[in-house]
């Protein structure tokens, strides 16, 4: 009777986390991943066609975690406000710069459709 029970608590506690998740786990991970770079035919709600960042809130988000990562937070959010476009699908994202200041300013490029940056720089 002892070993069903630890037979079944050595399931509960790998079948579930915290909150009564279910943890799918790496292996799942490392299958999903190996499928989509196959590139065979599965559900996905990316189609190139719509818009995922819909909004200018969520590009400058999407921007600010990558840009923060790479230039640090406090350069990035002294070339505030940000100057944000929505062009054939693409939020163009740049810094700008007080009057008479000398320097460069970020810019990034991000496909709205399936969030790839095409672009990012920074002037000197």
């Amino acid at each position: 009777m002892k070993y069903l029970i630890l037979i079944f608590l050595t399931f509960w506690i790998n079948a579930f986390s915290q909150n009564g998740k279910r943890i799918l786990g790496k292996n799942y991970a490392e299958k999903e991943l190996k499928l989509t770079l196959e590139n065979k035919p599965q559900h996905n709600i990316v189609d190139n066609k719509r818009l995922i960042i819909k909004d200018s809130i969520t590009a400058i988000n999407i921007a600010e975690q990558i840009l923060f990562d790479i230039y640090g937070k406090e350069q990035i959010e002294s070339e505030k406000p940000y100057e944000i476009y929505l062009i054939q699908n693409y939020w163009t994202i740049s810094g700008t710069l007080t009057q008479n200041s000398k320097g460069g300013t970020f810019l990034i490029i991000i496909d709205a459709r399936n969030c790839e940056v095409l672009k990012i720089t920074h002037g000197k």
